[in-house]
């Protein structure tokens, strides 16, 4: 039973959730022979406060810092 976790900056709506959902579940039922309803999937958002890439914040990038 595969568990996948999904790391991403906070903001994506419940729509575009439902759609990745679906779609990791395709994968995981393709390439791991899962059945569907064993496919776990868990979304972890990040604030933009709490990460950053080439030493700056992603909430200062937005900002133009």
């Amino acid at each position: 039973m595969p568990f996948i976790t999904v790391l991403m900056l906070e903001g994506k709506s419940l729509e575009q959730r439902r759609r990745f959902a679906e779609e990791v579940t395709k994968s995981a039922e393709a390439t791991l022979g899962a059945r569907p309803e064993e496919v776990r999937v868990r979304f972890v958002d990040m604030a933009r406060g709490d990460f950053a890439r080439a030493g700056r914040l992603m909430c200062d990038e937005v900002r133009g810092l």
